[in-house]
């Protein structure tokens, strides 16, 4: 099994801030806004965006994870690596 490294919180938004620039390139995004309402991300970028966090974070994001909740926003896709990354550390 792989040993995840915990990352603080403002390295885990950087990631996905810069990330999401490659589709989003002339627009800061705040940390609530939310990217599916601003149309920003459509389904299949969704899937792209679930590969990034798995590859990017080593973590395995789970059917019951996969709610439009957990990656409406930055920080709700932060908040949901630093759980994951909590889980797998114990």
């Amino acid at each position: 099994m792989e040993t995840t490294t915990m990352m603080p919180t403002a390295d885990i938004t950087t990631h996905i801030k810069t990330f999401l620039a490659r589709v989003i390139p002339d627009h800061e995004l705040e940390d609530e806004e939310d990217i599916f309402a601003a149309g920003y991300v459509n389904s299949l970028f969704a899937m792209q965006l679930v590969l990034f966090v798995e590859k990017e974070f080593h973590i395995a994001i789970e059917q019951a994870d996969m709610v439009i909740e957990n990656f409406r926003t930055v920080g709700a896709i932060a908040r949901l690596i630093e759980h994951k990354q909590l889980v797998a550390a114990r």
